[in-house]
């Protein structure tokens, strides 16, 4: 924390360091590909080559942002450092942002460049199951009703040695055979051996892509036990979807959330927290902007003109922070 606040003092300092993040060779034009360019006074580029104009945070997650990147960073650091994560609420505190829309916003736009484009497929032995996510409906009762919460198939590769590698989890329709097979062709890499449990649409969901072998358990204990890895990694997600966010996860949302969940488990061994922050950071600048309104489930549409836009804002505060001059000296001593 100390290393950060001495890198990122100032809105300059994380500007220059996204910089450095989306053009680390030096400034490429978006429109023409020439690495030429004036830098002008506002913080932007002009290209030598077409004269086109372009900032560090335009076409990507900051672009249009009014929060200023010292919150950005900060908020970043706190996502990625703490072992279970930050919520909304809890970011808006610690921060000290206006509102909560603000900081919820934050938190998804972080969560939406958590896939790597062309991420490696799981390898080797991999436990596949199915798992339900989310809360119930009133009314509603039995293990697989459809309606009650959301379906979501697991991957987990299982070392040969002992403990288990990456993971994978991502919601599905169904537990159909065509399902399950794009699902294990998206996550599980061709040829690796696929171990399930009894369900009838691995056979053809496996066939010809995959080596598969069949566990039948007797119980819901011993299925745990044939399939370790599976019941673990559903286990810590749903421990902590309702330990950091109580459980209140949007069914919409809910893909944002295990994907935040896939990214740190598959890390857990990372030594270092500051590259994971340097990982999401490399990631945002590289993805296409996020606006609000496709990050709400479900859009209201615009029933009246639009209000003239308020004369404050109530944007974030900075964190880059004036001099303070020793306040506590100034203090009245405690009288008891």
């Amino acid at each position: 924390m100390g290393e950060f606040h001495a890198w990122f003092r100032t809105d300059a300092d994380c500007l220059d360091y996204l910089c450095w993040l989306r053009w680390p060779e030096g400034f490429v034009c978006p429109e023409c590909g020439h690495r030429l360019a004036w830098e002008l006074a506002d913080g932007r580029y002009e290209c030598r080559e077409c004269h086109e104009r372009a900032s560090v945070t335009a076409g990507t997650i900051f672009d249009r942002t009014r929060t200023p990147l010292t919150v950005w960073l900060m908020a970043c650091w706190l996502f990625t450092t703490q072992k279970d994560g930050i919520s909304a609420l809890s970011l808006k505190r610690s921060l000290e942002i206006g509102s909560y829309q603000t900081a919820w916003a934050m938190l998804h736009r972080l969560r939406s460049v958590l896939v790597r484009p062309g991420r490696e497929r799981l390898q080797g032995a991999v436990e596949v199951d199915e798992s339900f996510f989310g809360g119930e409906e009133p009314g509603l009762r039995g293990g697989r009703q459809k309606g009650k919460k959301v379906l979501a198939a697991v991957a987990v590769e299982r070392h040969e040695q002992g403990g288990f590698g990456r993971c994978r989890i991502a919601p599905i329709v169904d537990v159909s055979a065509d399902t399950l097979r794009s699902f294990l062709q998206e996550n599980v890499e061709p040829g690796a051996r696929v171990i399930t449990d009894g369900l009838n649409s691995y056979p053809v969901a496996t066939a010809g892509l995959y080596m598969h072998e069949r566990l039948v358990g007797s119980g819901r204990a011993e299925t745990n036990k044939l399939l370790p890895g599976v019941h673990t990694v559903v286990s810590l997600a749903k421990r902590w979807l309702l330990g950091t966010h109580q459980g209140r996860v949007d069914a919409a949302h809910l893909p944002g959330y295990l994907n935040e969940f896939v990214f740190r488990f598959n890390r857990r061994r990372s030594r270092s927290r500051g590259l994971l922050f340097y990982r999401v950071l490399e990631l945002a600048v590289a993805h296409e902007p996020v606006r609000y309104r496709e990050l709400i489930a479900n859009p209201r549409p615009e029933s009246r003109p639009p209000l003239p836009p308020p004369t404050n804002r109530g944007h974030p505060a900075s964190l880059e922070r004036p001099h303070a001059g020793r306040p506590w000296r100034a203090a009245l001593p405690y009288s008891g």
